[in-house]
């Protein structure tokens, strides 16, 4: 065949193919607008950022405004508050110690942390912490413990309510001393093992515990239920339990290499896989660190219950799964996450090489994001 032959052939197969990806491209934007749209006005949403890997490709769609006040439209690079979202980020990053040796998850909190020896919390593992069921610690801090001497003096006094490893009761303070040992084992404080070392191996350049200067404005403004607008504060292990600000482009990156981390440093893709393991149940879900699992497929109605409000204010009898079960591809991996003024919700099925980010100014009910979500892979 002439070479004009041929280099006429090849630009109508290029032509084609971009007119079929053009097509997709146009169908999937129609269905998510036909979920989000909706989804806003019912929420009171005045902005939101959605996310999807599929097809290998990221799409990225943004909706009304990041603040009421300047009315700057929300896009892929608007920094959200992720909430407890926030605990994959610090999960990942003790799973990375594991790798490296420099954190044993078997070790008990007092290995790390020798103000806690004489105390039962002292003698729960690194994992337990990690997972919530090292006792049933509570959701959240008491109002009067705010300074790390108040911190300790809390876990100090705590009584256990149960058995390590027999009840897994959600709780920021949980979490927060699981993010405080793998920082201390490494003898450095948990926004620069954070800041300078995990965000940076993981290339991602828009994610902070502290927005700077130079980012403020990309920072959406939250709204609470009364449309009045916040944003987060300090409090003890804020930047451990639910301190990270992300954009939809960035939080998607995280996401896919966590689906895929072949291209990563071998310590950090061996950490997310470990992050990703199963080492406890939970009725329906697989607690792996920061990450819940189901097998998939899975059903709406077991998603919804997985991430219902009684898996967070209420105690859950856990199986420990020894030895822990192993990354399963076909599952949907999720986290949901809130602050006051924003709602987060992130999930991905490796078999299917599947992601999508849900990023929105205001906090809203996790059955509405988990549905949304759904939705949209569903038809993928």
């Amino acid at each position: 065949m002439p070479l004009s032959r041929l280099a006429a052939l090849a630009a109508a197969i290029t032509l084609t193919l971009g007119h079929i990806a053009a097509q997709a491209d146009d169908q999937l934007q129609a269905k998510v607008d036909q979920i989000i749209r909706p989804l806003m006005q019912e929420q009171g949403i005045t902005g939101m950022s959605v996310a999807i890997y599929a097809r290998n490709h990221a799409h990225y769609f943004s909706y009304g405004v990041a603040s009421k006040a300047d009315n700057v439209p929300v896009s892929r690079d608007t920094l959200f508050e992720i909430g407890s979202l926030s605990k994959t980020y610090t999960a990942t990053l003790a799973a990375l110690a594991s790798a490296e040796g420099k954190l044993d998850l078997d070790a008990p909190a007092k290995r790390y942390h020798p103000a806690l020896a004489g105390a039962p919390i002292g003698d729960a593992s690194v994992l337990e912490l990690g997972a919530y069921s090292a006792d049933c610690l509570p959701l959240q801090f008491p109002d009067e413990v705010q300074t790390p001497q108040q911190v300790v003096d809390f876990f100090r006094h705590w009584q256990p309510r149960a058995k390590p490893g027999t009840q897994r009761c959600y709780s920021n303070p949980s979490l927060g001393l699981f993010g405080d040992l793998a920082a201390r084992a490494q003898h450095q404080p948990f926004s620069t093992l954070m800041s300078e070392g995990l965000l940076k191996q993981m290339g991602l350049e828009n994610t902070y515990l502290q927005v700077p200067v130079s980012a403020q404005g990309l920072y959406a403004q939250g709204y609470d239920s009364a449309g009045k607008p916040v944003r987060v504060g300090p409090g003890p292990y804020a930047d451990e339990a639910y301190g990270i600000k992300t954009s939809a482009s960035d939080l998607l990156r995280y996401v896919r290499l966590h689906m895929q981390p072949e291209g990563l440093p071998p310590a950090l893709a061996q950490a997310t896989a470990i992050t990703q393991r199963g080492y406890f149940q939970v009725g329906a879900m697989t607690q792996g660190l920061g990450w819940e699992r189901y097998p998939y497929p899975v059903t709406l109605s077991t998603l919804v219950d997985g991430n219902g409000p009684q898996l967070v204010r209420e105690p859950q009898a856990t199986t420990r799964l020894q030895p822990a079960l192993p990354p399963l591809p076909a599952a949907w991996y999720n986290k949901t996450g809130s602050t006051n003024g924003f709602g987060a919700y992130a999930a991905f099925v490796p078999a299917e090489q599947l992601a999508v980010v849900l990023l929105a100014n205001r906090n809203y009910p996790n059955e509405a994001r988990v549905r949304a979500a759904f939705d949209i892979l569903s038809g993928l």
